[in-house]
């Protein structure tokens, strides 16, 4: 993993990443390990976790963004980690779900908890690669459902995915979590484009 352009996002206060959410999710804060380049170092790593089924990377990524995460004060207090969840025909098809391993890689480094129950894909969506960003969000809008959501009232989650691209199933994701009050957002991603 040495060698990736690090964005040191997590270290700053309405980044980039922080402010491509801004007027469509409240989120309290954001950041991606490695910036995303098409045909750069990132690629290849993300390339390699989703389609060669290397989750160790995923699993290994998550260690080292959960340490930098842990030492910063804009992450503390969560009370889980959520990762974009797969439908479960996809996840049979793929054999395992990359936001899955990433989370449980920052649950080891960050000792937060992986929460897989509380947020659903209720129906499949076809894949976002070569969508426009309006065909994006058509296409997760109400793809996302809750379960047990009681018991994260008032409390603070890192909900995690692959990259951030448009945001779209990010922001579907988070709209979905913020129906439960009180509660807040935070949001990771192993990569992310220079946004």
């Amino acid at each position: 993993m040495a060698g990736l352009p690090c964005t040191n996002y997590h270290l700053i206060e309405d980044n980039p990443f922080e402010r491509h959410f801004w007027g469509r999710v409240k989120i309290e804060a954001g950041g991606a390990l490695y910036f995303f380049v098409p045909g750069g170092r990132a690629q290849t790593l993300l390339h390699n976790i989703k389609y060669r089924r290397r989750s160790d990377y995923a699993v290994k990524v998550g260690q080292i963004y959960g340490q930098q995460l842990a030492a910063t004060h804009r992450f503390h207090d969560l009370s889980a980690i959520i990762p974009v969840p797969l439908h479960w025909r996809k996840l049979r098809k793929r054999g395992f779900n990359q936001s899955r391993s990433f989370a449980e890689g920052l649950s080891e480094s960050m000792c937060v908890p992986v929460d897989l129950e509380i947020l659903k894909r209720k129906r499949s969506t076809s894949t976002q690669t070569r969508k426009s960003r309006s065909a994006r969000v058509l296409n997760v809008a109400d793809a996302f459902d809750l379960k047990q959501s009681s018991r994260l009232e008032g409390m603070r989650v890192l909900l995690v995915d692959d990259v951030l691209t448009t945001g779209a199933t990010l922001e579907a994701c988070a709209s979905k979590l913020l129906e439960i009050p009180g509660l807040k957002v935070t949001l990771a991603t192993i990569a992310c484009g220079r946004i």
